[in-house]
């Protein structure tokens, strides 16, 4: 058959067979049609890219990537205290994970993982189908995703349940898989698998189910981890043990069937009991409580909570930090701080349920999360289920029941004579201790405070304790409660006085003091926290007796300013020139006073206080240190002979070291004779000062030893007064004492050091005057002392008073006695 063309306005025929034109024209026409299918190809591909591919993780991500882990807590001996974290997980290394539950995976997750690209196209197609058939039916489509497309959910952002996302799931796993090994892969997959009750990974998986490390498991325990990934509350003993035992069956088929295990492995294991152990619920609280809090949140401070503010982040960064935390001085504040809470609490009743929950189905779950904190060891949180009969049903944590008879709880509520028993509902959180085969009621006290321990040479934290219990409320008062110091403010005045060219020795008049401060206001008058006057008396006698008209005068005679200088170069705070704040009315925090006296032990340099020594990050890079000091040369590898490199002396030197001397030396005073006498049967030096703020509403403690300083102070969190006979020296300082008999009985008895210059001197403490015809003694209220002088301030030798009025000039008015006190280098 011939075909027909136009040539010329006639008409020529072109024979189909053999005619070269025929071929020439086929060929375009094929050229054509092919270059169209490229095109559209090539702009299908880049739809798809444009539609599923954009914005996916690039292959420097991939090659960088790295799970969230925890941020780990270590203590000043190293020992671990605390984890921080959303997701449980503990992260290995490729050949760290047994070989067997590897295949375990492979066998139950995906068979050819080892040999397809990351795409295995018979199992996706399957699942699009599937999909299609299930699509508006509202039912789920079965999966299909290889472990690589299960890595790249993981690196996507959200969750959805699309086609879209299935695209996207497997242009990154090829992408993966060109990118990673295969062991690569399978690291990843391992330490990141979500297996249920919070477990991310195998190793936090095989802890959680059977109470092991994953190198430990046995083969029916692999098999069981393998089935978890899919649905993990669905294979759990607590829902459907049979469940689970047909799946791990299934896994060891698919083990044996691939060749990984016996037939007689197979059998053996399949006859073995799942052997799981109970999960175990939450707890709320943290070991050391008020101290890991604290590092929380300056650890937030620097680099955020999650993964989207810093890859250093606290919940996913995988820090390793090391604090100053000791254990031993952190459990022996809390006792001392709890003891010393109930001390002054007993008798006062109970003050009412520490909340209320729903006991209908579900109670265990409430009460774990309800946040009370019982305190003591042997002290449980529980739930009154029930009462009646003069007996109360209790519920606790672990899902036990218990009795509580109404002689158990037979304290009077507070404001009340009427026992407590009476007063409790179904639903009220208490808090109980066992009693025979019963439980009896406990009273959490209503007051509260906080303790913190400083080593004065490094400013390290070694103990924090911010209130009962932590559980209970984690507002930290060691920290965040703004309190008055009342007298612990007033060695602050005395340095002040001491850098002006006073001495202890100086002679102050304890008597009647007003000032005028404003035509609105008045004239004020100070008094005594007891009252009365003492007449002229050393500096030192009125800081060991904690004399408020001494204090309020040497503020007034130096001049309010150098006072707050000097509380601002301590770090107590900044405060107006008024003479109230000399007797400690500005607001401070306990760590502020223990930070400030630490300097005084410290001979006036002062270390910033510190709760974490250093941070390094997940790959053992050191990214933060307290102590920042250069040291150059400290790493030569051969040492010349000359002297060895020291790094530069830390902290800044806040005041005189010759007033801090003589500060801590008058504190010694307190303890010896002054309002802290109960700590002087320790029988070591100690320095420290008692303070009582008007109302009484709050009642401290700060001082210590050479080597330790430690503060406390008790209060309400809406202050209110704490009754008339309450005093630092009878409530507050017997807790440091509590404190200090755990803690100090095996370190050295030290004196402490004295300021180059400083000199010693025999004075009669009484009358301030130099002795030289005696020697003090043992007995701290002998009436001759060794007192400390800067060079040149100490007493020269006197005539009597009575000659010198005697003997003044006949031309001079007659010596008075002011006058007098001068002569001896006092003031009045």
């Amino acid at each position: 058959m011939d075909d027909q063309a136009d040539s010329g306005g006639g008409r020529a025929t072109i024979r189909r067979e053999g005619d070269p034109r025929w071929r020439r024209v086929l060929r375009s026409r094929w050229t054509k049609a092919f270059g169209g299918l490229v095109a559209i190809g090539l702009v299908a591909i880049l739809a798809i890219w444009l539609i599923f591919a954009r914005d996916l993780p690039s292959t420097d991500k991939l090659l960088a990537y790295e799970p969230p882990l925890p941020t780990n807590l270590r203590g000043i001996d190293g020992a671990p205290i605390f984890t921080f974290a959303r997701e449980r997980r503990i992260e290995l290394a490729y050949n760290e994970f047994p070989p067997l539950l590897v295949d375990s995976f492979v066998s139950a997750e995906d068979k050819n993982f080892f040999t397809h690209h990351g795409v295995d196209f018979g199992g996706l197609a399957g699942a699009v189908v599937d999909y299609v058939r299930k699509a508006g039916t509202g039912d789920r489509a079965r999966g299909g995703s290889t472990i690589t497309q299960q890595v790249a959910k993981n690196l996507l952002t959200g969750n959805e349940y699309s086609v879209k996302r299935k695209v996207r799931e497997a242009i990154l796993a090829i992408r993966i898989e060109q990118t990673l090994s295969k062991q690569q892969i399978m690291e990843i997959y391992l330490n990141q698998i979500f297996l249920g009750r919070n477990a991310y990974g195998v190793e936090a998986a095989a802890q959680s189910y059977f109470g092991k490390d994953v190198k430990d498991l046995t083969l029916p325990e692999m098999a069981y981890l393998a089935i978890l990934p899919k649905a993990p509350s669905n294979y759990t003993p607590e829902h459907d043990m049979q469940r689970a035992l047909d799946r791990r069956s299934y896994v060891l088929r698919e083990l044996a069937k691939n060749g990984y295990i016996t037939e007689a492995q197979r059998a053996a294991a399949d006859q073995t009991p799942l052997g799981t152990i109970e999960r175990q619920p939450i707890k709320q609280d943290m070991p050391p409580g008020y101290f890991a809090e604290e590092v929380r949140r300056e650890l937030i401070q620097k680099w955020g909570e999650s993964d989207t503010d810093s890859p250093n982040s606290v919940y996913g960064g995988g820090l390793w930090v090391r604090t100053s935390f000791d254990a031993t001085k952190q459990a022996a504040a809390a006792q001392a701080l709890r003891d010393g809470l109930m001390r002054y609490a007993s008798g006062h009743g109970w003050s009412g349920p520490s909340g209320h929950i729903e006991v209908g189905d579900g109670w265990q779950g409430r009460l774990i999360a309800a946040p009370v904190g019982p305190g003591y060891d042997d002290w449980k949180k529980a739930v009154v289920l029930s009462k009646s009969g003069g007996v109360a049903e209790l519920g606790f944590e672990d899902g036990s029941k218990g009795e509580m008879p109404s002689y158990a709880a037979s304290t009077p509520r507070t404001g009340t004579a009427t026992a407590a028993f009476n007063f409790l509902q179904p639903g009220d959180l208490i808090v109980v201790k066992k009693d025979g085969a019963d439980w009896a009621l406990r009273a959490i006290p209503s007051i509260s405070g906080g303790m913190v321990i400083e080593n004065p040479h490094t400013g390290q934290v070694l103990a924090m304790q911010g209130g009962w219990d932590f559980r209970g409320a984690s507002f930290n008062r060691a920290t965040q409660a703004l309190r008055q110091p009342g007298s612990t403010f007033k060695p602050i005045v005395y340095s002040a006085a001491l850098d002006n060219g006073m001495t202890p020795a100086s002679i102050v008049v304890d008597g009647p003091f007003c000032v005028f401060q404003t035509a609105r206001l008045g004239t004020k008058c100070f008094k005594n926290f007891s009252g009365g006057y003492a007449g002229p008396k050393t500096m030192r006698w009125g800081l060991e007796q904690s004399r408020n008209l001494m204090t309020v005068r040497i503020a007034s005679q130096i001049g309010m300013d150098k006072v707050t200088k000097n509380a601002h170069n301590l770090g107590v705070g900044d405060y107006p020139n008024q003479l109230a704040f000399a007797l400690g009315a500005g607001d401070t925090t306990v760590l502020k006073m223990v930070n400030a006296y630490s300097a005084l032990d410290n001979l006036g340099r002062q270390m910033p206080p510190t709760l974490i020594d250093y941070v390094q990050d997940r790959h053992g890079k050191v990214i933060y240190r307290a102590d920042t000091r250069p040291c150059d040369g400290c790493n030569m590898p051969d040492w010349d002979g000359k002297p060895m490199p020291r790094p530069p002396v830390r902290g800044h030197q806040a005041i005189d070291a010759t007033t801090a001397t003589q500060i801590v030396h008058m504190m010694e005073g307190v303890v010896q004779r002054g309002t802290a006498t109960v700590l002087r049967d320790l029988g070591r030096p100690l320095f420290g000062k008692t303070g009582t703020t008007s109302g009484p509403t709050n009642v401290w403690f700060v001082g210590g030893s050479a080597d330790l300083v430690g503060g406390v102070y008790l209060g309400y969190d809406r202050p209110r007064s704490l009754g008339g006979y309450a005093q630092g020296g009878t409530i507050a300082a017997p807790i440091f004492k509590q404190f200090a008999l755990a803690t100090m009985k095996d370190d050295p008895v030290k004196p402490f050091p004295l300021a180059p210059g400083i000199r010693m001197v025999r004075i009669d403490r009484s009358s301030g005057r130099r002795v030289y015809g005696g020697w003090p003694s043992d007995d701290p209220l002998s009436p001759i002392i060794w007192e400390a002088f800067k060079p040149e301030t100490e007493p020269r030798r006197t005539i009597k008073r009575e000659t010198a009025i005697k003997d003044a000039p006949k031309t001079q008015p007659k010596a008075t006695d002011s006058d007098f006190l001068q002569q001896q280098g006092g003031i009045y």
